[in-house]
């Protein structure tokens, strides 16, 4: 079976949770034969990978939302809509849940249709922009609505226009572009296609729109609203919806997808991969670690902000975080001047390495995030034995605290987002009492062992690909 993987942001590019993710799914399915269709935010990151490819990885398809930067564009071109395509934009636009995504896809895709920046500078557009600007948006000035709307879709629509590769599955890891370009295959080609939603793209958007300083505030509903629509498309047109825990199914449910299509696949990893990892604690010296890219989302500053707190009371202590530090290299220069300005002393960034050269080392680890699915460096952290101190996001108090019915008892301690001093108690709270590390560490063990493998995980997806690719 061809399985084609349309990842946006993540895999082959960037490592890791959902690359991660994505790269154990295909180097364990070597039955299957496997297409990747990668979403890029820049041209400049084609070609440089992150991983060795695995062989049955057949063919990788490049596009980058950057790419109508290259095209030519001349302005003033009439397109004379007819009355169902111009309704179609409007509904997209006005982002309303109902859009007819296969008319668009169709006229986008058509002869009509030559290029993105030119239908963006076509009188149509303009008079479709100006109806809605009288008509929604009144008190907007005309000119910040045309450039705010077009920047918005301006990606849309040139990744619509590209060559979809032809498979018997279609496996979309999120909602957003992603998910549209599983909507536009199953219109052209009538497969199967599957979400699997690691976190609520669509929410995670919201956050980082709320906080952005490039999004004045008048035109953040906009945004957040464009995205909720794009997400809408995959949940209507999806055959199946994976969820990883019971809280994103519940979310999907609130933002339009039918209950019936959704089902909770948890992540898992294997236990035995990290029995030969030796735990050896410094003397004298306790280590915290955090298994992290140092990127926004992952609030590396709360996490120096709450370390910082820790050190001023127990001096012997030190916090490694591991994790690639190129991917916003802002973001990294503005944690190290937050280390200098709060005189920090202990924090390294390791930049990536292997983990499991590592865990047998540390105490616990750490995890401030503002935003997470089910998070694979909690699943490998409890594989080890290492309780965690963490932030109340998408899956992280299920995998430390447990369910309903669960049986093996905390694993580490949930905190509230951004709460740099509560994070900070609970870290010393560890520091201060090593049997309680061990004791939440074994909980933590027996819950991963039993509840969250490896071979249950792949048995799942291997027996969903065979029931949509009619193998």
């Amino acid at each position: 079976m061809r399985i084609c993987l349309i990842a946006e942001g993540s895999y082959p590019y960037v490592t890791g949770g959902v690359s991660s993710w994505i790269h154990g799914l295909m180097t364990t399915m070597k039955e299957h034969e496997f297409i990747i269709y990668a979403i890029g935010a820049e041209t400049k990151q084609k070609g440089k990978y992150k991983y060795q490819l695995p062989p049955n990885l057949v063919e990788i398809k490049e596009i980058f939302l950057d790419e109508y930067l290259l095209e030519d564009k001349k302005w003033g071109k009439r397109y004379n809509l007819t009355s169902q395509q111009k309704e179609s934009l409007i509904t997209l636009l006005n982002n309303q849940q109902n859009v007819n995504w296969n008319d668009l896809f169709d006229f986008l895709r058509s002869k009509q249709f030559s290029n993105v920046g030119e239908f963006l500078s076509s009188k149509d557009y303009f008079d479709i922009i100006e109806l809605i600007g009288r008509e929604e948006f009144t008190q907007v000035p005309f000119t910040e609505l045309f450039w705010t709307v077009s920047s918005m879709l301006l990606p849309l629509l040139s990744i619509i226009r590209h060559d979809v590769p032809k498979a018997d599955v279609y496996h979309a890891v999120s909602t957003g572009y992603a998910g549209i370009i599983g909507s536009l295959a199953k219109h052209l080609y009538g497969k199967p296609l599957l979400l699997t939603e690691h976190g609520i793209y669509s929410r995670e958007r919201e956050e980082e729109i709320i906080k952005a300083d490039w999004v004045k505030g008048y035109f953040k509903d906009i945004w957040i609203n464009y995205f909720y629509t794009l997400s809408s498309a995959i949940y209507a047109a999806a055959d199946q919806v994976i969820t990883l825990f019971n809280r994103n199914k519940e979310i999907e449910i609130e933002l339009g997808c039918p209950e019936e299509k959704i089902r909770i696949i948890p992540n898992g990893v294997d236990v035995s991969d990290y029995q030969n990892i030796v735990s050896v604690p410094a003397e004298q010296v306790i280590r915290i670690g955090a298994i992290v890219r140092v990127v926004p989302i992952k609030d590396i500053k709360t996490m120096i902000q709450s370390f910082a707190l820790v050190e001023k009371e127990i001096p012997n202590v030190e916090l490694y975080i591991m994790g690639p530090i190129e991917e916003d290299p802002t973001y990294y220069d503005e944690c190290l001047q937050i280390v200098a300005a709060l005189g920090v002393e202990h924090i390294i960034f390791t930049g990536l390495v292997d983990i499991k050269e590592y865990l047998g080392k540390l105490d616990f680890l750490l995890l401030t995030s503002i935003s997470e699915g089910q998070p694979l460096a909690i699943l490998e952290g409890l594989a080890c034995a290492k309780p965690f101190v963490c932030t109340n996001v998408g899956g992280c108090k299920e995998l430390l605290v447990g369910g309903p019915d669960d049986l093996y008892g905390q694993a580490g301690f949930i905190t509230p987002v951004m709460h740099y001093e509560e994070i900070a108690r609970y870290m010393m709270k560890l520091c201060q009492n090593p049997l309680l590390r061990m004791q939440l560490g074994k909980n933590g063990f027996e819950r991963v062992k039993n509840h969250y493998t490896r071979r249950a995980f792949i048995s799942s997806y291997r027996q969903l690909y065979q029931s949509l690719g009619g193998e």
